[in-house]
């Protein structure tokens, strides 16, 4: 298993290997020293059958002592990560070579897992920890090799493209679509683009696996047989284990003292009356965005619980939000900086809905619960995710200025109160629940798998 070394990617990645580990698959995760310190630990029982392989990332200037993921570094710092990460390839060579694996199942980072592939007559998979209503939009590999096959302005990117030919609004916002075509499509300082990683992955693997499901979104599943030419096999949603109720929190900056406090406070409240409001551990918010955030929470007059890493542009926690912010609202909200147990508190009946950048992991995590969603989608894939999820009906969109993407206060208050309490925003609450049938369906999701390792089985 070689994921991309940020969290919204190690996560899903091991999901997966837990999931293959628990049908008696041997699994060996490539993993950085840093961030095997970051990541859940294995189940003991399938500690047997999933080894962690802590490869040293080469040093690269322009990257910090010590940073190994997204989560480390600033925006512009990320093509250093991927030339770091580019270096990798020789270490992971020599482990692969000493170990024969029967399959290699990779991220979109690593292009160049087709030389080691081809080298020891290894197949390999690539497995997308974005629904495949994303590699949809994007289409055939040779449009993402070669962008200016079609991909010619941002333009472009503001519609669904020519070959999506049934019904779909999955598509960029205009303010969007400029950096997208930039950011994704161009030359950065790694050398390689994003798009261009893409292509060159689908073109040589042997099959595409999709964190996904038919149930959900089946017709861009099928689109993707058609638009790569290869095999493409969900492999279910992989929704998280809920762990069970602690006693007392753990980890956080507040430790176990401030975690019990904060799920007896959630205890309190009424059922389905708390918005969860958190934009994952990579989320680059800027302080105006964040104000605006706190004043619309503020002026929606709801309970809320946010998780707030606090933003490299803070100086310190306090700094991190309005002065007065955290008394004005003690009534009504908790504000948790850093790192939180995010499916716990998702499954917390007081929990009723979620304001999030709309992830595909977030979104897993939510929807298993049936909470609504308010989305306030910030890169790439967000945006695309949240299109979707508000065409079948399961989100409340903030809205946003068409120029430049910026969005005040009253709209986070508004969106808020319409998946929350409104009456125009009952349909949405009502889809938000049937949705749990599936994202929160074992059985569903574990019929995936099996799918999933009688491919790998046959075909090894």
């Amino acid at each position: 298993m070689l994921p991309y070394l940020a969290f919204g990617h190690m996560i899903p990645f091991l999901h997966l290997s837990t999931a293959l580990a628990n049908s008696g698959i041997r699994v060996s995760y490539i993993i950085s020293p840093e961030n095997t310190k970051k990541l859940p630990s294995i189940p003991p029982h399938l500690s047997p059958l999933i080894q962690m392989v802590q490869l040293p990332l080469p040093h690269v200037d322009g990257l910090p002592d010590g940073a190994e993921a997204n989560v480390d570094i600033s925006m512009d710092q990320i093509p250093y990560l991927k030339i770091a990460y580019d270096l990798w390839k020789q270490p992971i060579m020599h482990f692969i070579e000493h170990n024969t694996p029967d399959w290699i199942i990779h991220d979109f980072a690593p292009y160049w897992i087709s030389d080691i592939a081809r080298e020891f007559n290894i197949p390999h998979i690539l497995f997308s920890i974005f629904p495949a209503s994303v590699y949809s939009f994007f289409g055939p590999p040779e449009y993402l090799a070669e962008p200016s096959k079609y991909w010619t302005s941002p333009e472009r990117l503001s519609s669904p493209p020519e070959w999506i030919t049934f019904p779909s609004t999955v598509a960029f916002p205009s303010y969007e679509a400029p950096y997208v075509l930039a950011g994704f499509f161009g030359t950065n300082a790694s050398g390689v683009s994003d798009s261009k990683r893409i292509a060159t992955c689908i073109s040589s693997c042997k099959a595409v696996a999709i964190r996904s499901c038919k149930e959900y979104e089946g017709q861009h599943l099928d689109l993707l047989e058609t638009l790569f030419r290869k095999t493409i096999i969900p492999v279910g949603l992989l929704p998280p284990a809920v762990p069970e109720r602690r006693k007392s929190g753990g980890g956080g900056a507040g430790g176990e003292e401030e975690w019990e406090a904060t799920f007896k406070w959630l205890d309190e409240r009424k059922p389905n009356s708390v918005v969860f409001v958190g934009f994952g551990s990579e989320s680059k918010l800027g302080k105006e965005e964040v104000y605006e955030i706190a004043h619309g929470l503020e002026l929606s007059g709801l309970h809320f619980l946010w998780i707030l890493r606090k933003p490299m542009w803070a100086v310190d926690d306090n700094d991190a939000l309005p002065l007065g912010f955290k008394t004005r609202t003690e009534s009504k909200g908790k504000v948790c900086m850093g790192w939180a147990p995010q499916v716990e508190i998702l499954s917390h009946q007081s929990i009723g809905g979620t304001l999030f950048h709309s992830g595909w992991s977030s979104i897993v995590e939510t929807l298993q619960f049936g909470h609504t969603l308010v989305v306030l989608p910030l890169v790439i894939d967000q945006s695309l995710n949240a299109a979707l999820l508000v065409e079948k009906v399961v989100a409340v969109a903030v809205e946003r200025d068409s120029k430049n993407g910026s969005f005040k206060r009253e709209s986070i208050a508004r969106a808020l109160k319409k998946a929350m309490v409104d009456v125009e925003g009952e349909r949405v609450r009502v889809r938000a629940r049937e949705m749990k049938k599936i994202f929160g369906d074992i059985d569903l999701n574990q019929d995936y798998i099996d799918g999933f390792v009688q491919y790998l089985r046959k075909d090894s």
